[in-house]
């Protein structure tokens, strides 16, 4: 039987993963795709060592196939991350902008001052906020000189990372995107599937130049054979937290996942129709199939597993990501000590864009472990009030909830996230579940797998963390954490 390569391009690096007929991860591959900050709040990368990092990945994972035939791949990648680039020259003509990036603050606070806020939310299901693509698209156009005319002659692409990968893997023969990724541009129609004249205009972008939206589970072109020695299908785009959830295989209405990676994304699979937040949260498209709608309530906090980033390398604290977990069980408690990783403000359920971070409760005793669980216990408490905006969407509690991504195999986390949450969580044999959603996907395009129920078949649990704490201790870490954010809030 066949392989199914699956492209993984996330913030921090670029992976590519071999699967075979049964699911099985055979070998993945990674390398790094740095982020630049060139001003607080800001946050870019180059499009051209995006590509770069996913290419080499590739070819290092494709180096491994054993000779087996690789027949079709799929791609996921980091959402709402936007690059603009010339048509003709295939270069991008300003750094990206990362979905982190907090540059357009200014330009969203006008959007909603002018009123015209409820309206853009009606129709994309999203808040007028810096985290989506059309405030940094608009951006570009302002500050690229020349760029406004060269866009409106149709000379300027637009693309999230999945539509720059695919313009590139196919020698600019297609220049598409998924559903999934567009209802991240604050440009699509939620409900159509399609860009919205409405707020085309709003935000003044040229449809000339959009992509083309597709479904997330169809084939999309072949690579150019002089990429990779041969010419491979793609059959599945999907943006990377809708591929975890069906990496968790989440299909169906009422399943949900946490994605613990540079953010926490936890989603919850709502079925056919458009869902509606009135509780901090998105709506947006689950990975669709052709004709079949689906859609999924969504919660993202910014800075998660970054926080330990930030610990490593920024204060030389930790050694290594995985040394947190040791510092963090090393203490009784976390002695009154609160990190709120506000470093690109706050997302959901508060959308702060001007909230910064905060390090409280420090006193002559704090040490670098103090610092550890503090990073570590932020990410936990960030999940929780997502979760519990979640809950109040639906109107009902969660009985269990599948996690995965880097941070997932920290066990004091999962353990300490049971805890506040006060429910079981579940954690897959493989934690890699964004990578398998899309060759999950990009199989069932192919027809390597008879359908949804075969790739539920597939899904395994390793580890349950059930909740050991007592309510009276649980209350006191969260009325610790709310004064935290409060302050972080003031301004």
């Amino acid at each position: 039987m066949p392989l199914i390569l699956a492209l993984d391009e996330g913030t921090t690096s670029a992976r590519a993963a071999l699967y075979d007929e049964t699911g099985s991860l055979l070998a993945m591959e990674s390398r790094p795709a740095p982020c630049l900050y060139p001003q607080p709040g800001w946050v870019e990368q180059a499009g051209e060592a995006i590509w770069q990092a996913q290419c080499e990945a590739a070819r290092a994972v494709l180096a491994l196939a054993s000779g087996r035939r690789v027949a079709v791949m799929g791609i996921t990648n980091q959402r709402e991350t936007t690059l603009v680039w010339d048509r003709r020259t295939g270069r991008p003509v300003a750094p990206a902008i990362v979905w982190q990036c907090r540059r357009t603050a200014a330009a969203c606070e006008a959007l909603r001052a002018s009123g015209r806020a409820p309206e853009i939310t009606r129709r994309t299901g999203l808040m007028v906020d810096p985290y989506f693509s059309a405030t940094k698209i608009r951006w570009i156009l302002e500050h690229t000189p020349g760029a406004e005319e060269q866009a409106r002659g149709g000379d300027l692409l637009f693309g999230t990372v999945d539509s720059w990968l695919v313009w590139k893997l196919t020698g600019g023969r297609q220049h598409v995107t998924d559903v999934s990724n567009a209802s991240r541009t604050l440009l699509m129609n939620l409900e159509t599937g399609d860009w919205d004249p409405y707020l085309l205009e709003v935000f003044d972008i040229p449809r000339a130049m959009l992509p083309r939206i597709v479904s997330s589970v169809q084939y999309v072109g072949d690579t150019d054979p002089g990429i990779f020695g041969v010419a491979l299908p793609i059959t599945a785009l999907v943006g990377d937290q809708q591929a975890a959830l069906a990496g968790q295989a989440c299909f169906r209405p009422g399943l949900s996942k946490n994605t613990y990676g540079t953010g926490c994304f936890a989603l919850l699979h709502t079925g056919a129709n458009p869902p509606t937040s009135r509780h901090g949260l998105v709506a947006t498209r689950a990975a669709s199939f052709p004709r079949e709608a689906a859609y999924a309530i969504e919660g993202s906090t910014f800075v998660a597993g970054a926080a330990v980033q930030w610990l490593r390398d920024q204060l030389g604290v930790l050694r290594t990501a995985a040394e947190s977990e040791e510092l963090a069980q090393s203490l009784p408690d976390n002695g009154g000590v609160y990190l709120v990783p506000a470093f690109a403000g706050l997302g959901a359920p508060h959308w702060d864009s001007h909230a910064r971070g905060l390090l409280t409760g420090i006193t002559a005793a704090t040490g670098k472990a103090h610092l550890a669980r503090a990073a570590l216990e932020s990410i936990a408490y960030q999940t929780c009030e997502l979760i519990q905006a979640m809950e109040a969407d639906a109107g009902e509690p969660l009985t269990e909830l599948r996690v995965d991504g880097g941070a997932a195999v920290n066990n004091f986390l999962m353990q300490f996230q049971a805890d506040m949450l006060g429910k079981p969580l579940v954690r897959p044999a493989d934690v890699e579940t964004t990578a398998r959603g899309a060759a999950y996907l990009a199989g069932l395009a192919a027809g390597v797998w008879s359908g949804i129920a075969e790739l539920e078949s597939f899904w395994r649990p390793e580890r349950r963390f059930e909740p050991k704490m007592a309510p009276d201790v649980r209350g006191r870490h969260w009325e610790g954490w709310q004064a935290a954010v409060a302050r972080c809030r003031k301004r």
